[in-house]
């Protein structure tokens, strides 16, 4: 396993890196909700999911084998791997602007379990916003189906799709909740309601806390 980067940020530095993370089941619609947070609110988005994807299918990659083995059976890839090529992600996004120190990043799917939480609040920068999106499971699932007729992911079947509900409920459930504790969870509904009518309450959320 990788060894987890050095956190070289200081206090007063950490409060310039804002990280805020969509936090829901597999099929919510996130990466629709964080692709319009991204350009009205000036973040940078970091999937965790297209991370470990993108190593995983990269030449001589050696973590790609188990990657892959891990998305396919529903499990949580290791932290370490993980918060690995988010924080490699991070730096480059920074080198890329020419902001070293600081920045917004919007890091959808992650955390997914308690350990994840803890060391990267630790090791990388405390998050600034968790935004819990409910949905019902029914609902999920025919969403994820549909999206397995086209997306070409190994994990858009049926069988890795309850593999999914069930790790999520058992272990990322805990780390909601344990935020809420901090008051940083946000609660939006979007099984019951449009793309346009939770953006829209989104939306709001964030303009209390980030300036446009």
């Amino acid at each position: 396993m990788p060894r987890l980067p050095p956190n070289h940020h200081s206090a007063n530095h950490n409060a310039k890196l804002t990280t805020t993370s969509p936090s829901l089941g597999p099929g919510a619609g996130k990466g629709t909700q964080c692709a319009r947070l991204v350009k009205d609110f000036n973040f940078t988005h970091l999937s965790a999911g297209d991370l470990l994807r993108a190593e995983q299918d990269r030449p001589g990659s050696e973590y790609g084998e188990l990657i892959k083995t891990y998305i396919k059976e529903g499990r949580i890839v290791p932290m370490e791997i993980t918060i690995k090529l988010l924080w490699k992600a991070m730096r480059e996004q920074g080198e890329r602007s020419g902001v070293k120190e600081g920045g917004r990043f919007l890091v959808d799917g992650f955390p997914r379990q308690m350990d994840q939480a803890v060391k990267f609040e630790e090791e990388v920068v405390p998050s600034r916003l968790v935004l819990f999106f409910s949905c019902p499971e029914d609902v999920l699932l025919q969403r994820l189906l549909k999206r397995g007729e086209t997306s070409g992911r190994a994990d858009d079947n049926i069988e890795s799709i309850k593999k999914r509900f069930k790790t999520f409920v058992e272990t990322s459930m805990p780390v909601v909740e344990y935020f809420d504790k901090q008051g940083k969870v946000v609660k939006v509904d979007s099984g019951t309601k449009g793309v346009e009518e939770v953006y829209a309450e989104v939306k709001g959320v964030f303009q209390g806390v980030f300036k446009q």
